[in-house]
């Protein structure tokens, strides 16, 4: 018995996409705020958006990881699944990454009069694109290929030893924090945010979700139909914690601050970790509630954003660079708050349109903005999947 392709599918993950883009633009767009208006009465408003949305980049970590289990991880595994996984996976990702450090690399050092194409610019633009620091927010994709090189490393263990699924979540944390702890103590990497080890937690949290989804599924999606006491409880709990961490991330940031108090590492660390962490299965709870129980015009709203958001999160500090050079100082006063909204406004419909655009008019789009989804309704990304005996069809 063959399922419905499109009961097997789930277009709610495209609004976790949507959401936590928006995260993402929330903190780039606040980011200068909390510098401009460290001595306004609106700082710690400032302070709160920027803080509480940084999860969206976690989010993103943790959904990719969901994705790809929950795709492969029933495919049988060979060299042809692997050889097309290579292909068409870090292909839409390596290629995008170097064209947009190089416009990066090129914007900012035009902006300094610097030069552009010597053997010193050409050294340093190589450090930075296999360190993905070209641009603040290229460390993600650098992140992402980091993940792409071990999953099929990772999927074939899973499989091997079936046994290890029922750990993935446990061995995350524990890789990852060995690697925060011995990098303190010991190793003190630079750039450890370029690291994948950083975000295990976060890549193993959604291989197992991803795994298990169909089994778990229930847990997820809050409704009426699926109440249960325990399941109630859960859900409580897991958006109590979540609410508790996030603020007390970001109080710990105000203080540090507005008024210079100092902790120690070990707790932004911890704070960041949980709070992003709750927050990107808070995010998906969200997403299914959304899709639902609130107007379908939303859903359609937040569609596009979702389908577009790896070539939105690319180029939407190309339109922030922009804005802020041309937009004047208004000190602190109303119209900085403004500017401030209207910077969110100008990354998000400038990168939609701009990406949108792109998909439906330029044949390589691809080379810039990954892969983008196909107009026309095309089922070639579908491929089969077995639970329990069942065949089903998903998107790849």
């Amino acid at each position: 018995m063959k399922a419905n392709r499109d009961q097997d599918r789930i277009p709610e993950l495209q609004l976790v996409r949507a959401l936590a883009i928006l995260c993402v633009l929330t903190v780039h767009a606040s980011a200068s705020a909390t510098i401009a208006m460290q001595h306004s009465g609106y700082y710690w408003f400032y302070n709160f958006l920027n803080i509480f949305a940084k999860v969206g980049t976690p989010t993103f970590i943790f959904l990719s990881s969901f994705v790809l289990f929950y795709s492969y991880y029933c495919r049988p595994l060979d060299g042809k699944l692997i050889s097309s996984f290579y292909k068409k996976r870090l292909l839409y990702i390596l290629v995008p990454y170097a064209l947009f450090s190089v416009i990066y690399f090129v914007m900012v050092r035009y902006s300094a009069n610097e030069v552009l194409f010597d053997a010193d610019a050409l050294a340093t633009f190589w450090k930075k694109l296999i360190t993905g620091k070209a641009y603040a927010h290229l460390y993600f994709v650098f992140i992402s290929i980091q993940f792409y090189v071990l999953f099929p490393v990772l999927l074939w263990a899973t499989k091997r030893w079936a046994r290890m699924v029922h750990f993935l979540i446990p061995i995350g944390f524990i890789v990852q924090w060995s690697f925060v702890l011995l990098n303190k103590y010991y190793w003190q990497v630079t750039n450890k945010g370029s690291w994948s080890l950083s975000y295990f937690s976060f890549f193993f949290l959604g291989a197992a979700l991803g795994i298990y989804y169909p089994k778990i599924k229930n847990w997820i999606v809050v409704s009426k139909a699926n109440a249960s006491l325990s399941r109630v409880l859960g859900w409580g709990l897991l958006w109590a914690t979540w609410l508790t961490i996030a603020l007390a991330h970001v109080s710990i940031y105000y203080q540090a601050r507005a008024n210079g108090v100092r902790y120690n590492s070990m707790l932004y660390e911890f704070l960041w970790n949980f709070h992003s962490i709750t927050a990107a299965l808070v995010i998906v709870q969200a997403a299914f509630f959304i899709y639902r129980r609130f107007p379908t015009s939303l859903s359609r709203l937040l569609q596009p954003i979702g389908q577009y958001s790896f070539g939105i999160y690319l180029i939407h500090l190309l339109f922030l660079y922009i804005y802020d050079r041309f937009m004047p100082d208004y000190g602190i006063s109303w119209m900085s708050h403004m500017k401030y909204l209207g910077s969110w406004i100008v990354m998000l419909s400038g990168s939609l349109a701009a990406v949108a655009f792109s998909a439906k008019f330029l044949p390589a789009a691809w080379m810039l903005f990954g892969r983008l989804p196909e107009h026309g309704g095309s089922r070639r990304n579908a491929v089969t999947r077995k639970f329990n005996g069942t065949e089903v069809r998903t998107e790849r």
